[in-house]
């Protein structure tokens, strides 16, 4: 405990990151007030959020944190920017130009992120007429704002919305401390907790005190399950040869190729959840006159049944192998080892190398993908053994894995900051400075 509260006092003690740290709950609140500011001309006493709890749309309610189901000003968040990037993204491993254009440096970025932001405009401007014909009905507005400037108002607004969010993001990781656009997201899921627990405090009751304990010991159980699984590595050593430059001796140090086991992150769950929407929507559209449209649309509209996730599961493999195959690409590690003069012992550099590489790849990922099943599953099977729904999305998915994903980037970052710190009290106690001189003596 002394050395918690300890740590805590050193944070605070450095001017900078004590500054990013206000900085950064400052947007915070900014972000999670817009949430609460309804569109104009909707009243908030019609809205209906029950349709929000589920599927697709319920993992962008989360993501927004209540803003979708609460048609607010925030209502589409940060989604069309992660769309955006994902195409963008996408487009960099499947279209030469674009790949060229990524290694240009910081030109070829500023390129690539205006790209980003205009393609965010158009995937907005799209995801906003779909959300107001499907989500906010005439009777959800007040009398007289249902005119077709008001519809156009509102897409105008929805899209600043997006903008001001993305803004919001990019300033906190300028300002403050974290990835802004991933410390979004992670601030919308939290949003949602507080009223999750409680929902499943109350539904227990006095009696029910002790398997509520058994709960929380099980989602801590969880959470240090996923943070083993993402930091999860298998080591690859590497050796660089030794260069002689002006009478120095250079490299010959032996390193490690770090390749981690879930190299695709929460992608593949999201991808899979994404796609998952798709079954009940196919079968709605071929009607209610069939009774299979109609088992198929009871199967996967809810996220309990062996149906949904099963495919959830096939999907989320797929997924994986595809998108580390996108992320990671063997040749180009392999080519960069040769050029820095680098070589795995008993491994020809070149083509044998990016082979060795692969075939590393191949065995890691699926005990990734299975992992990623295992955690995509876990709310399904919290939620068959008696936790309420809302409570249960927190034992895994796409939720958990952002959460711990950015948790641990942010406390990367304090720590490089505790680590400069200590490194400065070092230079100015001249500790570093005697040993560097004891060194030159001998």
């Amino acid at each position: 405990m002394k050395k918690i509260i300890q740590t805590i006092k050193d944070i605070f003690a450095i001017a900078d990151l004590r500054t990013r740290i206000f900085n950064t709950i400052l947007f915070l609140l900014v972000f999670r007030l817009g949430s609460y500011v309804v569109l104009p001309g909707v009243n908030p006493g019609m809205i209906d959020s029950s349709n929000t709890q589920s599927g697709f749309l319920g993992i962008v309610n989360t993501f927004s944190g209540g803003a979708f189901s609460n048609v607010s000003v925030f209502a589409l968040g940060i989604m069309p920017y992660i769309t955006a990037s994902i195409v963008i993204q996408l487009l960099t491993f499947a279209v030469p130009q674009v790949q060229k254009l990524q290694k240009e440096g910081e030109s070829g970025r500023k390129k690539l992120n205006n790209w980003t932001r205009l393609l965010t405009i158009i995937v907005c401007t799209f995801q906003s007429i779909g959300y107001l014909a499907a989500y906010v009905k005439p009777e959800m507005l007040f009398s007289g704002m249902d005119s077709l400037f008001f519809y156009f108002s509102r897409i105008i607004i929805l899209i600043g919305g997006t903008m001001f969010c993305l803004w919001l993001g990019e300033k906190i990781t300028d300002k403050g401390i974290g990835n802004g656009t991933s410390m979004l997201i992670m601030i919308g899921i939290i949003s949602r907790f507080p009223h999750a627990i409680t929902i499943e405090a109350y539904t227990k009751g006095f009696k029910g005190a002790f398997p509520f304990v058994i709960e929380l010991v099980a989602l801590f159980v969880v959470v240090m399950f996923v943070v083993m699984i993402t930091q999860a590595v298998r080591k690859v050593p590497v050796q660089y040869a030794k260069q002689i430059v002006g009478g120095k001796v250079y490299g010959g140090q032996r390193q490690y190729l770090p390749l981690k086991v879930i190299a695709a992150g929460v992608m593949p769950i999201i991808f899979a959840q994404s796609v998952m929407v798709l079954p009940p929507m196919i079968a709605s559209f071929v009607g209610q006159e069939s009774d299979f449209a109609v088992q198929m649309a009871t199967a996967f509209a809810d996220f309990t049944t062996w149906q949904y996730n099963l495919l959830l599961v096939f999907l989320i493999i797929v997924f994986t192998f595809f998108y580390t195959a996108l992320s990671v690409n063997p040749k180009n590690i392999s080519d960069d080892m040769k050029r820095n003069g680098g070589f795995i012992a008993g491994v020809k550099p070149g083509d044998e190398t990016s082979n060795f590489i692969d075939d590393i790849l191949s065995k890691i990922t699926l005990p990734g993908a299975i992992f990623l099943c295992a955690i995509a599953i876990l709310p399904s099977i919290a939620s068959m053994v008696g936790i309420t729904r809302e409570f249960a999305y927190f034992y895994g998915g796409t939720s958990l894995l952002i959460i711990v994903g950015v948790v641990l980037d942010t406390i990367q970052q304090v720590e490089s900051y505790l680590l400069m710190k200590e490194y400065d009290g070092m230079m100015k106690s001249g500790k570093v400075l005697s040993s560097t001189v004891s060194e030159s003596v001998a």
